[in-house]
């Protein structure tokens, strides 16, 4: 198989045996690589009773065709499992280079199974793979742990992905760590805890990846490249970072401030790319064959929040998450929280939902103090979110209860859905749907839960159309069809996009991709099938959250998302979801009451379960 290594690395935890496996030729054809192929392959392994911190959940790790080779911003691996948070369909994505170095390393992906007994990490080079103990690194944080590994297989170039003190302590949210970078949503980390899986080490030595046609490709690769620089999104990423756009959200009331309660920060300037860039921003950070660069490396030198040393920047969801929605303008605050959660692990969007969620619960009088182990958070005051980020990697007090997601908090509060901003039991991310309607569909029909990776329409409604996909540049207030119409090509596209697997930042022609493809496995790879090959894996990830319970019911977005603000951009609007959502399912030719795909659908993508 061109593109493909062709072997998947089985790791058998209970067992402690290792054995590998042939790439499914068929799946691989239908659903290429990355999430797409882990999807349909894991949808026949678990279902509804299957308990996501059980030996019984399979964790796929999966590159895709274009990982490892020179084409640009293609360096980035996926971790699939069934959710500990949300008890569906958990993905995430993640760059770096240890899915390169997999690739090099001679296999697409790794498929855990079992649970050890006791901490292990799995090391694997071409000519060797071991379940090697780990005894001695559990507890450490996630810089600690890279650092040791590297030392124990004496090869400072080796790519490790490992969790922290809250992947251990199972944290319904915790993340996989990666040289920098991280797998942060739907909980994949706490998946590997409950494996006592503390990390997986890879060093490859097999760099070239077998191509269809090697010169096309690369110099195809080559132009994407240079294209790709031309575009005015990728220079400003480059430049600023992703936050470089935190003072045109604020302009628009797309950046949520005070737990989504106004439409407007005065301190955004102050958190934003452009200040980080003046003040603690030392250069940016480039993953495996990306031009653009959107990392940053930072460093807080001294003061309250004195980082230690150079250190990963906040993107922009932490800055949104631990800056305005907590009234918070101190920069160097952000950075520290970003750190902490970096090296216990956390993700950084679900533990800002919810300390953000606390602090406005405490605001209107339902919990108190007493109820938070003596912490006071008050919006404004950041100190607090530092203590609780604490607690939460080590379930100690109310850390206990927050590690469990806003949902169990709510409900433990007796608090009412419609202020919990989740949808499908996961915390939303940070493009207010009240300032770019068609996020209201993202939200609410995402195949993970609520994200903005899966349907960027917040980046579409601002001039960023894909006409070779009829994906038009609709108004951001528009409910017509046109925007429902729209959300769902979008969400084919970027679930085409996780299979690849391509950065989100990186927006070439779509017909250049599928040269891409094709001149990498000698596949026919074309507009045509670009289409039919994410609509069919957007409907496989639906098919799996059916399978896992869920139903139309869970299509819903709460009223703390949608009730109108009175300040900023987005003043005084707020989308007819309900509406949008009927359209959205007639289009799909999904059931009206229930969102399951018709038959009829299902013939139409070849898909048989």
């Amino acid at each position: 198989m061109k593109g493909f290594r062709g072997k998947i690395l089985v790791v058998d935890l209970s067992s402690e045996t290792i054995k590998t496996e042939l790439v499914n030729e068929e799946i691989a054809r239908a659903f290429l690589g990355g999430a797409g192929y882990a999807v349909r392959y894991l949808y026949d392994l678990v279902d509804e009773g299957t308990d996501p911190l059980g030996p019984e959940n399979p964790l796929f790790f999966m590159t895709g065709p274009l990982t490892g080779t020179l084409a640009p911003s293609a360096g980035r691996w996926v971790v699939c499992a069934k959710s500990p948070l949300s008890q569906i369909w958990g993905e995430s994505n993640c760059g770096g280079f240890f899915g390169a170095e997999l690739k090099f390393a001679g296999f697409d992906g790794i498929l855990v199974k079992g649970t050890s007994e006791h901490p292990v990490y799995v090391w694997i080079t071409n000519d060797e793979q071991d379940i090697m103990d780990a005894s001695d690194l559990w507890g450490n944080g996630i810089y600690e742990t890279h650092s040791r590994l590297k030392q124990a297989v004496s090869d400072k170039l080796a790519r490790v992905a490992c969790i922290g003190p809250a992947g251990e302590n199972l944290v319904k949210y915790a993340s996989i760590g990666s040289e920098e970078r991280a797998a942060g949503r739907t909980g994949m980390g706490a998946v590997m805890g409950s494996k006592n899986l503390k990390a997986v080490v890879v060093r490859g030595k097999l760099r070239d990846i077998d191509l269809a046609h090697p010169d096309q490709y690369n110099q195809l690769a080559k132009t994407i490249k240079n294209e790709i620089m031309d575009i005015f999104t990728a220079q400003m990423m480059g430049e600023l970072g992703t936050s470089g756009g935190v003072d045109m959200y604020n302009y628009r009331g797309q950046l949520p401030v005070k737990y989504w309660t106004r439409g407007e920060f005065d301190g955004a300037y102050d958190i934003s790319g452009s200040t980080m860039k003046e003040t603690i921003l030392v250069r940016p950070r480039h993953c495996f064959a990306c031009p653009i660069g959107c990392g940053r490396v930072v460093n807080v030198k001294e003061g309250r929040y004195k980082t230690p040393g150079e250190v990963e920047g906040p993107e922009y969801e932490t800055v949104a998450g631990f800056g305005s929605q907590l009234l918070n303008n101190n920069l160097e605050a952000i950075a520290k929280a970003n750190y902490l959660c970096n090296d216990y692990g956390i993700d950084t969007i679900s533990s800002s939902v919810i300390i953000s969620f606390v602090y406005y619960l405490v605001e209107k009088g339902i919990v108190s103090a007493g109820d938070l182990d003596g912490i006071n958070p008050r919006f404004g005051d950041f100190d607090p979110a530092l203590e609780f980020i604490s607690r939460i990697a080590q379930r100690k007090g109310i850390g206990n209860l927050l590690a469990e997601g806003a949902q169990a908090v709510g409900s433990h509060f007796g608090v009412s859905r419609d202020e919990i901003a989740t949808v499908d039991g996961m915390e939303v991310t940070y493009h207010d749907l009240r300032s770019t309607y068609g996020m209201a569909i993202a939200y609410a029909t995402g195949p993970r839960g609520p994200g903005h990776n899966s349907c960027d329409m917040y980046m579409t409604s601002t001039g960023q159309p894909f006409p070779e996909l009829d994906i038009p540049v609709p108004d951001h207030y528009d409910e017509s069809c046109v925007m429902t119409d729209a959300c769902a090509r979008l969400q084919d596209y970027r679930a085409f996009y996780s299979t690849v697997i391509f950065c989100m930042f990186c927006n070439p022609a779509p017909s250049s991709i599928g040269d891409l493809i094709s001149l990498a496995t000698g596949w026919d790879i074309g507009i045509p099938e670009i289409k039919i090959i994410g609509e069919r894996v957007f409907t496989m990830k639906r098919l799996f959250n059916i399978k896992m319970g869920l139903s139309g019911d869970w299509d819903t977005i709460p009223e703390i998302l949608t009730a109108p603000v009175s300040d900023g951009g987005s003043a005084g609007r707020s989308p007819d979801w309900k509406k949008m959502l009927r359209q959205y399912y007639e289009f799909r030719k999904w059931d009206p009451k229930t969102g399951i795909p018709s038959k009829e659908k299902l013939e139409e993508l070849g898909i048989h379960v």
